[in-house]
């Protein structure tokens, strides 16, 4: 008989904490105990592992989350005269990329950040002729606390367009970008001319914590605007813009403009981001053609 009970002992402690509790806690003879359901984690090591706040949304936090980027995030489709928008609350982050594309028909959307009620303080209007010969990319700066980005479709039903808003592996200009940069008085324009071999540009205004007034335009031959961009920020240096243009073809120029009056100038800064491996075939005019030279009978 003590045998008998030194081996319902050892068969007790062995059994999971869960398990030994229903034993223990077992109801008079002539009730049935449903067995307990084996599964793919111990009843403890769940236990443990929500004690120590590891389960997050069906996953433990030691499984590489999936980043969200421009890769794996494929964005969000938005038809005509709809609205989405991108909360954060996290106070760490910094700034986050807007991407606007559509299907090759014409982009026309605003882009707002919204920092508590009533509080505006970036606003941008973008069109372009064709949203897939060049999409839009700009950063968006998120500073101090909770922030929420807002992406209005203003075209048509027939127009929709594909938003995405990223908070990893952000864009930033270069140091020749921040080094360039040249005073735009209000009211002023400054044009910057591209060969065919760029073939995207960025594009980096700021001011010295005044507001921040511009229209960015992508022209390609007389009054030809390809891509245009008009620009409200309250503060442009908390808050700079930058944003990178596509630029295919030849003769494009990026024209911009201080729309605020001539007490708020600004800085801007555009230099080529993305040149291609081709511009030495770029065709010559009259190149290697030689009239009446080194010709002998």
């Amino acid at each position: 008989m003590d045998g008998m009970m030194s081996g319902a002992r050892l068969v007790l402690l062995a059994l999971p904490a869960a398990s030994r509790a229903l034993l223990v806690n077992a109801p008079s003879a002539g009730v049935q105990v449903a067995r307990p359901v084996k599964t793919a984690l111990a009843v403890e090591q769940i236990e443990e592992q929500l004690e120590r706040g590891r389960m997050v949304l069906g996953r433990t936090r030691d499984m590489p989350l999936v980043a969200l980027t421009k890769k794996n995030n494929p964005g969000i489709l938005l038809s005509g005269g709809s609205l989405r928008t991108w909360s954060y609350r996290a106070p760490s982050l910094q700034r986050v990329q807007v991407l606007l594309n559509t299907a090759g028909r014409p982009l026309d959307a605003s882009v707002e950040l919204w920092s508590g009620p009533d509080n505006t303080p970036v606003k941008m209007r973008v069109y372009a002729e064709d949203g897939q010969l060049r999409p839009f990319s700009t950063v968006v700066e998120t500073p101090r606390g909770a922030n929420t980005v807002a992406v209005l479709n203003l075209g048509t039903m027939e127009l929709p367009l594909t938003a995405n808003v990223v908070a990893e592996n952000v864009d930033a200009p270069s140091a020749e970008c921040v080094a360039s940069r040249i005073s735009v008085q209000g009211g002023a324009i400054r044009t910057f001319p591209f060969g065919s071999s760029v073939e995207s540009v960025q594009v980096l205004l700021r001011t010295d914590g005044r507001p921040l007034n511009a229209r960015i335009e992508l022209l390609q031959g007389p009054n030809n605007n390809k891509q245009v961009v008009e620009l409200y920020t309250e503060d442009g240096c908390d808050r700079p813009f930058f944003c990178i243009l596509e630029t295919p073809g030849s003769g494009n120029v990026v024209r911009i403009v201080n729309t605020a009056p001539v007490e708020f100038p600004m800085t801007a800064g555009v230099v080529p981001h993305s040149i291609n491996d081709y511009s030495s075939m770029d065709a010559v005019l009259g190149g290697d053609v030689v009239i009446g030279g080194d010709v002998g009978f």
